[in-house]
């Protein structure tokens, strides 16, 4: 069975493995309101980041039907982790993955989270064989939805107040790409 590499580097950063070195930097992130507020849980204590980051290492790493890829996201040049992203894909007939992520916010702004998503939209093509990657935001996150747009995936819908998150209804935007725009986006390049 195939093993996707131990890590990957781009530009300015590297994407790797959860290691159990990284609790105090994961719970830096997950402990921050501004980080928490457009996902579907609160800020998270040291032991739920412990528990959380225990079943990212746990996560076999290799290429198997519906898996996940936790991607951890460190800074080449200082080694900081700033980011948790993931790939989730499926391996039955109709090949989808799907990415988010979040990042530390002292680190926001600097286009690392279009960097992330690229990589992980390459990965998803041309080591999982994906057709389809899709990413779904909270309607008023702008700054990842247009990190996104900015990998490259275009807005396929606008659900209004679909969800009812922390006490308040809230829309979704969804944002996909397909392997052949990705493609054509590549050649353009």
């Amino acid at each position: 069975m195939a093993q996707l590499a131990s890590s990957i580097t781009t530009s300015r950063l590297t994407l790797r493995r959860f290691e159990h070195g990284d609790l105090d930097a994961l719970w830096a992130i997950y402990a921050d309101e501004r980080v928490a507020r457009y996902l579907y849980w609160g800020v998270r204590d040291r032991e739920t980041t412990r528990d959380v980051l225990e079943r990212k290492i746990g996560q076999p790493p290799e290429i198997v039907e519906d898996n996940v890829l936790p991607v951890a996201v460190v800074l080449r040049d200082s080694g900081e982790l700033i980011g948790d992203f993931m790939l989730r894909w499926t391996r039955n007939e109709h090949r989808q993955g799907e990415t988010g992520g979040s990042l530390l916010p002292a680190v926001h702004g600097r286009g690392f989270a279009t960097e992330v998503y690229a990589e992980l939209v390459t990965i998803g093509f041309t080591t999982f064989n994906l057709h389809r990657i899709f990413a779904n935001c909270d309607g008023r996150n702008h700054a990842s939805i247009r990190s996104l747009e900015k990998a490259g995936l275009a807005r396929e819908a606008h659900l209004i107040e679909n969800e009812f998150v922390k006490g308040e209804w809230t829309d979704e935007v969804m944002l996909a790409i397909r392997r052949d725009q990705w493609e054509r986006q590549r050649a353009q390049r």
